[in-house]
C-alpha cells in the first residue's frame, strides 16, 4: 500500500472506529464487518466483495502498531490539503495544496529548481519516501512493483496441543493475486500497453511559475501500463479474494500470546512483487492441572497431615508420563519441590515441573479420628506461632 492511498483513504471510517479507538475495538469492529460482508454469505455481490477488501486493507494497517503509527503521521502532515510550515508559492491564496487523486509536491524536484541541495539527509530525502522518491528516480521508469502487506490471523489450541506442536491448516480468506491473469490485470492471451500519456513512467510534469512539479499519470493512475481488455475476473486489479488453505507448524511448547511467522503468505504483491508476511498470533486454553513460569510447569498436590508430618512419596502427572516425588518429612504447606526436565519443551530440552505441597484438612472428623487428634495435641508442646505469642503478650503488657 503506497502512501498516496493512506493519504486518500480513511481507515478508521471504513471501521467505523474513533481515531483514538484501542487495538480491542479495532478488532471487535474489524470481526463485526468481516462476519457480515465475507463474500462465503454475499455470493456475487460485488458491493459486499469490494466493501471487505476495503475492510480488510483498513484492518491489516490499523492492527498493526507501526503501520497505523505511520498512517496517522502522514494524514496528521497533510491534514486539510496544506503543505506544513506555511506552503510554498504558485497555489491559490499563496499555497500550493495536496487535493486527493490529483496533484502530489515532489520536493525533490522543487529543490532542484529552486537550488536546494537534495543530498542524503536533506528535505528532499525527508519527503522522497512519502512520494515513492523524486522525479529522478521516477524517469524513465513507472511505479515500482510493491511488496505485499504483512497480514495477520489468530488461532486457539489446547494446553496438550500447544505443548506437543501442531501441524495446522488455517483456512483465510482475503486479497490475492488473481489466478486468472497472474495478477497482470489484463485478460488471458492480451497485455498491457505502456501509457502514451507518459511514456511508461507512470508520472508527467507541469510548470508553475517558477516551479516545476511531478504528479502521477492521470490516464493510467501511475502505472505507466493501459489495459485495453481487463480481466474479467479481477476488472483489472489483479487481485480477487480468495479462500486459501495455509500449512503451518506450531512449535511444542509454544507460550500463550506467541506469534509464528510464515513468510510469502501475507497479501500479494503489485505487479509481481512478492508477497508479504503472515503473522500468526497462538492462543493457548489453560489446563486444569497445569500452571505455567516460563519454560517451568507449575503442579499443586494436596497431601494429608500426617504425610506432610512424616514423609511420604507420590505419583504426579507429567507432560508425558507419571513419576514419583518425595515429599520430605515435616514439609509444610505451600513448600516447592522441583522435578527436572520435566516442564515445557524448549530449544535444546525441556523446562523444570514445580511441585507445590498444599496440606489437605479435612472437612469432617469421625469421632474416632477426632479422639486422637485430641489426644495427638496434648501431647504436642511446641508453639507453632511463637512470633505472634510474643507479639500478643507485649500488646497484653503495653
Amino acid at each position: 500500500m503506497s502512501t498516496k492511498d493512506w493519504l486518500e483513504k480513511d481507515y478508521y471510517a471504513s471501521l467505523g472506529v474513533a481515531k483514538d479507538a484501542d487495538a480491542g475495538a479495532i478488532k471487535k469492529a474489524y470481526r463485526k464487518l468481516a462476519v457480515k460482508l465475507h463474500p462465503d454469505k454475499n455470493p456475487g455481490d460485488a458491493a459486499a466483495e469490494a466493501k471487505f477488501k476495503e475492510v480488510s486493507e483498513a484492518y491489516d494497517v490499523l492492527s498493526d502498531a507501526d503501520k497505523r503509527k505511520e498512517y496517522d503521521e502522514a494524514r496528521s502532515l497533510f491534514a486539510g490539503g496544506r503543505m506544513p510550515g506555511g506552503g510554498f508559492p504558485g497555489g491559490a491564496g499563496g499555497y500550493s495544496t495536496y487535493q486527493p487523486g490529483s496533484t502530489t509536491f515532489d520536493m525533490n524536484d522543487l529543490f532542484a529548481q529552486a537550488g536546494g541541495s537534495t543530498s542524503s539527509g536533506g528535505f528532499g530525502d525527508m519527503f522522497g519516501n512519502l512520494f515513492g522518491g523524486g522525479a529522478n528516480q521516477r524517469r524513465g521508469r513507472g511505479t515500482s512493483p510493491t511488496r505485499g502487506q504483512d497480514s495477520n490471523a489468530e488461532v486457539t489450541l489446547s494446553f496438550a496441543e500447544a505443548m506437543s506442536g501442531e501441524a495446522l491448516q488455517l483456512q483465510l480468506s482475503g486479497p490475492a493475486t488473481c489466478r486468472t491473469c497472474g495478477g497482470d490485470g489484463a485478460k488471458p492471451g492480451t497485455h498491457a500497453r505502456t501509457c502514451p500519456t507518459c511514456s511508461g513512467t507512470g508520472f508527467i510534469s507541469r510548470n508553475q511559475g517558477a516551479f516545476g512539479f511531478s504528479e502521477p499519470c492521470r490516464d493510467c493512475k501511475g502505472t505507466g501500463k493501459l489495459i485495453d481488455d481487463p480481466c474479467p475476473d479481477c476488472a483489472g486489479s489483479g487481485v480477487t479474494v480468495q479462500t486459501r488453505t495455509i500449512n503451518i507448524r506450531i512449535p511444542a511448547g509454544i507460550k500463550d500470546g506467541a506469534k509464528v511467522k510464515v513468510a510469502g503468505k501475507g497479501l500479494p504483491g503489485t505487479r509481481g512483487a512478492p508477497a508479504g508476511d503472515l503473522y500468526v498470533t497462538v492462543h493457548v486454553s489453560r489446563s486444569e492441572l497445569f500452571g505455567r513460569k516460563g519454560d517451568d510447569l507449575t503442579l499443586t498436590v494436596p497431601v494429608e497431615y500426617a504425610e506432610a508430618a512424616l514423609g511420604t512419596t507420590v505419583r504426579v502427572p507429567t507432560l508425558d508420563g507419571a513419576v514419583s516425588v518425595k515429599v520430605p518429612a515435616g514439609t509444610p504447606s505451600g513448600r516447592t519441590l522441583r522435578v527436572r526436565g520435566r516442564g515445557a519443551p524448549k530449544r535444546g530440552g525441556h523446562g523444570d515441573l514445580l511441585v507445590t505441597v498444599e496440606v489437605a484438612v479435612p472437612a469432617k472428623l469421625s469421632d474416632d479420628a477426632k479422639e486422637a487428634l485430641e489426644k495427638y495435641a496434648a501431647l504436642v508442646h511446641d508453639d507453632p506461632r511463637p512470633n505472634i505469642t510474643a507479639a500478643v503478650r507485649e500488646a497484653n503488657h503495653g
